[in-house]
């Protein structure tokens, strides 16, 4: 997969804000149980247990099974399309405002 269309698939997984809160409640933790992840959210198991699917399968999460009981964890390999995209338009946004700066300055 070309590392455009990877960018596609972890933009469109983390644009579903329950599947972000399912993401955010794995990253803060070394491993959580599946379980865990459904106390709180207004969704149901099934529903956890898509949203899992889809993480994983864009590559930002790893599961662990141990007999019945299967745990999360994040994989910080699958936002490097997004961290690298960002990257790039933060030293252009920031050559922007500094040139934006220094106008200024010389307009005083």
């Amino acid at each position: 997969m070309t590392s455009a269309a990877q960018l596609t698939v972890v933009m469109k997984t983390l644009a579903d804000p329950t599947r972000r809160v399912v993401f955010e409640r794995i990253a803060d933790h070394p491993e959580v149980a599946a379980t865990a992840l459904v106390k709180g959210l207004k969704v149901s198991q099934p529903a956890v247990s898509q949203h899992l699917r889809a993480l994983r399968e864009a590559g930002l999460v790893a599961e662990r099974r141990d007999g019945r009981h299967i745990y999360y964890r994040a994989a910080p390999k699958g936002l490097a399309p997004l961290i690298d995209w960002l990257s790039y338009y933060e030293a252009f946004w920031r050559e922007r405002f500094e040139n934006l700066e220094k106008l200024l300055e010389e307009d005083e």
